[in-house]
């Protein structure tokens, strides 16, 4: 199947695919230029701008899943841990990785100016967050790359600090995996299973043969 072409066509075709291999159908150089077009352009909270991206490519993406497996060595019961060495395995064996951080001083200095609001503030730089994660992994999925969300974080947030210059400020929210399709990776899949429609949205004010009111011109 080929990667859609529009909006909304990405964003029916967008799924979680854990089956991914370490090969790309794009440059880095194209991913790099998706990922500068969503933090340029991707909505804030009060324009706070809070989101801070590190894109791990290669030897440094492996770094990231092998910090991360040392960290849960450490807490993982020895008779779970090779299911767990698996399904690290499987993120690692990807092409990247986006790690999505909040900076915090952002938030903290919006709460001071606006102390109306203050306490908002974390749950709307999480709202920010979500915006750029969902952005990023259609966009990616629009080039036919799968990718997946995760969320091992607080477990590897000071190694990453350590490792990549991270200032101690930024707080990590997800985690984005993405490569290019393992085996039948989207043939596979199940169908999205979806709660009814009537459940989840109420319209009010649709007039009823459904059509705009135009305003004629004098």
């Amino acid at each position: 199947m080929a990667a859609p072409s529009t909006f909304l066509n990405a964003v029916n075709y967008r799924r979680s695919i854990y089956q991914l291999n370490n090969t790309s159908p794009i440059s880095d150089a194209r991913i790099l230029e998706i990922v500068n077009t969503i933090i340029q352009d991707v909505p804030s909270s009060f324009n706070s701008q809070s989101t801070r991206l590190v894109v791990l490519l290669h030897g440094e993406h492996i770094r990231f899943w092998n910090i991360v497996l040392e960290c849960l060595k450490a807490i993982v019961p020895d008779s779970a841990f090779p299911k767990t060495e698996k399904r690290i395995a499987g993120f690692r064996n990807s092409y990247g990785t986006i790690l999505f951080y909040e900076d915090a001083d952002i938030v903290e200095d919006l709460q001071a100016k606006y102390e109306l609001y203050a306490e908002r503030f974390p749950q709307w730089s999480e709202h920010t967050s979500g915006m750029h994660q969902y952005a990023l992994w259609v966009a990616l999925e629009a080039e036919g790359l799968g990718a997946n969300i995760q969320h091992y974080n607080p477990l590897a947030d000071q190694q990453a600090s350590t490792n990549w210059d991270i200032p101690q400020n930024w707080q990590l929210k997800a985690q984005l995996v993405f490569g290019g399709y393992g085996g039948a990776a989207r043939d596979s899949l199940s169908p999205k299973e979806q709660q009814p429609v009537e459940a989840r949205l109420f319209v009010h004010g649709l007039r009823p043969d459904g059509t705009n009111l135009v305003k004629s011109e004098s």
